[in-house]
């Protein structure tokens, strides 16, 4: 009987991550993005797996609602959704951005796809209200769909000028491995399911 390090090791895991410019890696050289960052530190713990970067910069959680279909096709093993942080910085309605990754889980769910879904804080601008409402729109769709949950993607990094672009929004390389290093524990229970 196969060990399940020799399962990882020899099964090509392909997952998907569906995001914004937090994914797409703006700012950054394509080997510094968060995919490409995530798939090289699993492969150096014996893990076969290929991270698809389905990142678009400026990207809402409608665009990736448009993009789903034609991104599971051929179906990746699991999927990582990084979508939000542009509705906040937009102000856009929470309802919208809920029905918008509601249907992006409901649907990944319906053809077997494992989720993890990340969450996103709104900007302290747009008020406490609007931030409470936003913010609870991740652990309320986790729970729903009882899928794996990351609660804020840029946990660590966020208001550090260190670990971020000159724009204070995107992460830079140093950025890039902190949040790596702080989602990759989740993810590898994201692929042992």
């Amino acid at each position: 009987m196969l060990s399940s390090k020799a399962v990882l090791a020899d099964q090509e895991i392909v997952i998907l991550m569906l995001g914004d410019s937090l994914t797409a890696g703006y700012g950054l050289p394509q080997d510094y993005t968060i995919p490409s960052r995530l798939e090289r530190a699993l492969k150096k713990q014996n893990i076969n797996v290929r991270v698809i970067n389905g990142g678009v910069s400026g990207d809402t959680s409608a665009g990736g609602r448009s993009r789903l279909s034609w991104l599971i096709d051929p179906l990746p093993t699991a999927l990582i959704v990084e979508l939000g942080a542009n509705d906040g910085l937009r102000g856009i309605d929470p309802k919208s951005t809920f029905s918008n990754l509601d249907y992006i889980l409901r649907k990944s769910k319906a053809v077997g796809l494992k989720v993890l879904l990340t969450g996103m804080r709104a900007p302290p601008n747009l008020g406490q209200e609007y931030g409470r409402e936003f913010l609870n729109i991740f652990p309320i769709l986790a729970e729903k769909y009882q899928t794996l949950f990351y609660p804020f993607f840029l946990e660590g990094v966020a208001a550090k000028s260190i670990f971020n672009q000159d724009d204070g929004i995107h992460p830079n390389k140093e950025g890039v491995d902190v949040i790596v290093g702080k989602i990759i524990p989740i993810v590898k229970r994201l692929i042992k399911k």
